[in-house]
């Protein structure tokens, strides 16, 4: 490449340059973009939006452009770099959903891109409103987000969701390979599988990672060598090592790169030794993982830190030892207690909110709830499920806590959803379809206008009961 046109190249951003412009352009993920292409084709007022998610990096937000693309859309989008207060969904979002689009386009795609990080004042009541704007939209709705678990359960379960998964390497490299030769670079097919590996199925870091790499000139292996996105080793890279033998040196020097400490060191291998087969090697590993927490005791107790040094080393080098190079046989698994104690966290945070919403409905404190009723509640709950979860609006966990059977009130809320959107749909439907008739006045003939006028009717002695203004636990069963 001649310096002017790498000059050129360089004032354009590689990602946005060979952005995808249609659908049949984005790379991996057919299933996804097959269902997102169904979707759009299919649209009609009153369908659900879509939720995309997955890790970023892998064609999210350039799939909803080039869908937007394909189908004449225009693209109306909010993320978390602008305020998604209330006020602001409803005036941009809230306005856009019932509005048709100036610019020719056949309509407007509504995009809340960052769906996970509806949080904390800048974005109170987005949730809200977005499920708001859902409700009332005359267009269609997609939401991306990188985790799926921080959407608020409300937007997913109003959503169809479609995942988007990690890019292979030898999806990667054909991509990388186009972009080589518009821009005159010539590439070295091995530098191209180490960008793409390096890349760990994020496209966009890959293209980065190859636009540094050109630098001006052909792409090499050894050009790539220094322009990795990040040199910087890992915990994975840390227990892996230490499994494998590696020298005591090189041990040492990727504890040093890690920001974990060693008492977290310490927690993911002793979760790993399980790979060595040899009981007595095992034995070998847990007593030096022994010694090691003797020492991380002896830090926090006379708070002198140097001995974290101690422990590091002998632990790494004890495991190393220990298991004689064979390896992790299987994937490196974080802590098995972080996972128990995230459960723990979760099931908590379940409980305290269902009793507070419950606390509401039936009028009564969360503590005469959760100690007095939680049985009759369950007896309650197993019996009706179904009128159970509808009338105390709740999710598939929260029924789960008083059913303790997951499929069950998997069931029972799909049940609930579905019977919910058909009636939601004939609603629609009818308003749609619904024209006021038009009756014409009656005819009075001469000879009727002298008739008797016709007897009132018998009103009905009924009583009729007054209602009840305040729920109780026991309505409806």
């Amino acid at each position: 490449m001649k310096p002017y046109q790498y000059y050129v190249s360089c004032m354009l951003d590689w990602v946005e340059k060979y952005r995808p412009k249609s659908l049949g352009d984005i790379v991996g993920n057919n299933a996804a973009v097959r269902q997102l292409a169904e979707w759009a084709a299919n649209w009609k007022i009153g369908d659900e939006p879509v939720l995309i998610y997955g890790k970023p990096g892998i064609g999210k937000t350039s799939a909803v452009y080039a869908l937007a693309a394909d189908m004449n859309w225009e693209v109306v989008e909010l993320n978390a770099s602008d305020d998604r207060t209330k006020s602001v969904i409803d005036k941009i979002a809230g306005s856009t959903a019932t509005t048709m689009s100036l610019t020719g386009a056949s309509r407007k795609l509504i995009v809340f891109d960052e769906a996970d990080n509806l949080h904390g004042n800048a974005d109170r009541g987005g949730a809200r409103a977005i499920l708001d704007t859902i409700k009332n939209s005359c267009q269609p709705i997609v939401l991306i987000a990188n985790d799926i678990y921080g959407v608020a359960k409300e937007l997913k379960s109003v959503c169809i969701q479609v995942q988007f998964r990690s890019l292979q390497a030898r999806s990667i490299v054909p991509r990388l390979k186009y972009i080589c030769s518009s821009e005159g670079i010539k590439c070295e097919e091995n530098a191209l599988l180490d960008i793409a590996d390096e890349s760990s199925g994020d496209l966009r870091s890959a293209i980065n990672m190859l636009h540094a790499a050109s630098a001006g000139a052909d792409v090499s292996e050894r050009e790539v060598a220094t322009s990795s996105k990040d040199e910087r080793s890992t915990i994975f890279d840390l227990v892996g090592a230490a499994f494998k033998g590696k020298d005591d040196k090189r041990l040492m020097s990727i504890s040093y790169e890690i920001p974990d400490t060693p008492e977290t060191t310490e927690q993911w291998i002793e979760d790993n030794l399980s790979s060595i087969k040899d009981p007595a090697d095992m034995a070998l590993a847990y007593r030096y993982i022994s010694k090691a927490d003797e020492f991380l005791g002896d830090t926090y107790r006379r708070q002198y830190y140097t001995l974290w040094r101690y422990a590091g080393a002998v632990m790494l080098i004890g495991t190393a030892v220990s298991a004689g190079g064979a390896g992790v046989s299987g994937r490196i698994m974080p802590p098995s207690r972080w996972g128990r104690l995230f459960r723990a966290k979760k099931q908590k945070g379940l409980r305290d909110s269902l009793f507070r919403n419950l606390s509401e409905t039936y009028h009564m404190p969360e503590d005469t709830l959760r100690d007095d009723m939680l049985i009759p509640l369950s007896i309650i709950a197993d019996e009706s499920p179904h009128e159970f979860a509808r009338q105390n609006n709740l999710d598939k966990d929260e029924l789960d806590f008083f059913l303790h059977d997951k499929a069950r009130s998997d069931a029972v809320i799909k049940d609930i959803q579905k019977a919910e959107k058909e009636k939601a749909k004939a609603e629609k439907k009818k308003k749609i379809t619904k024209k006021p008739a038009s009756v014409d006045p009656p005819v009075v003939l001469e000879q009727e206008q002298n008739t008797e006028p016709a007897a009132e009717p018998a009103v009905e002695a009924t009583e009729k009961k007054e209602d009840s203004s305040q729920s109780t636990l026991f309505d409806g069963f």
